[in-house]
């Protein structure tokens, strides 16, 4: 393909110097070129003067092939880059994290990406890309997959969350963890127990064994929101419901999570265009999670809600 390219601007400009210049080489590196492809074909392309140069005959019958075939050529990687660029978009993601962070979220990245038509394969299950029709992935773990690039972008604590109106039941005052004996616990299979947590608050004569359990801790999310008792919250899955106020946080003790979220792809498809505008929009989006975590701390959104003031 270089010494095509070498010769079809050398062709066209009837200047070695001139194709150099155009195709970013030397013009020593134009001539070998020239000549390697001569030598493989068998012929002289061009007749070389002292101050110039002009095409034999056989270059002349050659010139219009090479300029077809770089033409047809230039169109299929066009075509091909459109296709990168637009398009269905495939990410494997668990269904707690989809519906409790990423899909509020992806009317962004619509807004910012309108011709990449992102497809949403919500599972639990370790996709094969290898094998699956998927082109990236957000997984929660320790961020160790082998063959895969992997990017933290997300870490999170467990913290207590409740409706604002549980804070403001008389009969059933939750002040103090303490108080947690009176209300209703929610628990969720996906992450550390209640029993971790009131460890960690230095708790005891909490029953931990009671309340409803569900299997994914967007539905012990909703439950919470729903006022039917107290959830332990993944700050990720509640950022959302604690800025608007669906939520409160009746104490500020948390429990570090022992996994992040990653996003996985293909170490070889890490340059796609689809994948890496992607990428780089999920990224911007976690550090904005980030920032709206710290200020709803700054500004007293912990402890009993914000209008509390005891």
């Amino acid at each position: 393909m270089s010494t095509l390219r070498a010769f079809e601007a050398a062709a066209r400009h009837l200047s070695f110097t001139r194709a150099a210049e155009e195709i970013f080489v030397t013009q020593a590196a134009v001539s070998h070129q020239i000549r390697t492809l001569e030598d493989a074909l068998g012929v002289r392309l061009f007749q070389r003067f002292n101050r110039a140069l002009q095409l034999t005959p056989e270059g002349q019958r050659f010139l219009p092939a090479v300029r077809d075939a770089l033409a047809i050529l230039s169109k299929a990687v066009d075509a091909l880059q459109v296709a990168e660029a637009t398009g269905r978009f495939t990410v494997s993601v668990l269904p707690s994290f989809a519906g409790g962070w990423l899909m509020p979220r992806l009317t962004r990245f619509r807004r910012l990406y309108p011709e990449i038509d992102i497809r949403l394969d919500a599972t639990e299950k370790l996709v094969d890309f290898a094998r699956e029709d998927v082109d990236a992935g957000i997984r929660y773990g320790d961020g160790d997959y082998p063959g895969l690039v992997s990017i933290r972008f997300l870490t999170e604590n467990y913290t207590p969350v409740c409706a604002p109106s549980l804070l403001r039941d008389p009969a059933c005052p939750l002040r103090r963890p303490e108080d947690l004996r009176h209300h209703t616990l929610l628990h969720d299979d996906m992450h550390p127990s209640w029993a971790m947590w009131l460890r960690e608050a230095g708790v005891t004569g909490v029953d931990v064994e009671r309340g409803p359990w569900f299997s994914h801790s967007d539905l012990a999310v909703r439950a919470a929101i729903d006022g039917q008792g107290v959830a332990l919250g993944r700050s990720v899955l509640t950022a959302d419901a604690l800025a608007d106020g669906r939520l409160v946080r009746p104490f500020d003790i948390a429990l570090p999570g022992e996994f992040a979220y990653y996003f996985v792809c293909p170490k070889e498809a890490r340059d796609r265009p689809k994948i890496k505008a992607f990428r780089d929009w999920l990224l911007a989006e976690a550090a904005g999670t980030s920032a709206t975590d710290q200020d709803l701390a700054s500004r007293g959104i912990g402890p009993h809600g914000p209008d509390d003031q005891g």
